[in-house]
């Protein structure tokens, strides 16, 4: 071989191993999670995800995104800038079952005093999702906080209900699973950034 069809063959090779590196993305359940997302114009990139269960049924895939990595509950509360929590059913959940698992969650891990400076954020949160028929399995509710803007809710990339302006409001959704008595604490440990469990995998695109 002489050194021009040498040089062409490790040029496409490793063309074609760069291709490979990209074609991975994380999955979790079957859910294919982005490893970064942009709000606005700033990317933030996965902190963790993982599988919320409830008894021995697998409800949602559950997302955060940070500008920098956290390990810890005190830093993502007090990170600053923009923050993404993406939520990806895994099953068909009744809208009120789901909002009522909001307002369950946002009670174990709020004080009273918390919960006072936002009672009319709750209360709008709460008809939002009254206004939600259903959610179905592969539908994707995110909520994103945008500095200067407030808590922003879609569903399937649409906005959903009104801006919520309170930064307070948006971490009292996050202490949903972050808090002390968070949703599924297996989850907490995954949007933490610990080591997925065997749900999690590489997945080739």
């Amino acid at each position: 071989m002489n050194k021009w069809a040498l040089l062409v063959r490790q040029t496409v090779f490793a063309a074609s191993l760069l291709c490979a590196q990209q074609a991975f993305a994380l999955e979790v359940s079957g859910v294919k999670v982005d490893e970064t997302v942009k709000v606005g114009n700033t990317e933030l990139k996965l902190n963790g995800a993982g599988v919320r269960y409830k008894s021995l049924f697998k409800v949602y895939v559950a997302a955060l995104y940070l500008q920098e990595p956290k390990t810890n509950v005190p830093d993502v509360l007090n990170a600053t800038g923009p923050r993404r929590l993406v939520l990806s059913m895994l099953r068909e959940v009744s809208s009120e079952a789901f909002g009522q698992s909001f307002m369950d969650g946002l009670n174990k891990n709020s004080n009273k005093a918390e919960k006072s400076k936002i009672i009319i954020q709750m209360q709008k949160f709460g008809e939002m999702f009254a206004s939600i028929p259903e959610l179905k399995k592969g539908d994707v509710v995110a909520i994103e906080w945008q500095p200067n803007v407030g808590s922003v809710c879609t569903l399937n990339g649409k906005r959903v209900g009104e801006v919520f302006p309170d930064i307070a409001f948006f971490n009292a959704l996050l202490k949903i699973w972050l808090g002390d008595s968070p949703a599924d604490a297996s989850l907490k440990r995954a949007m933490l950034g610990e080591k997925p469990d065997s749900g999690v995998r590489q997945r080739e695109n």
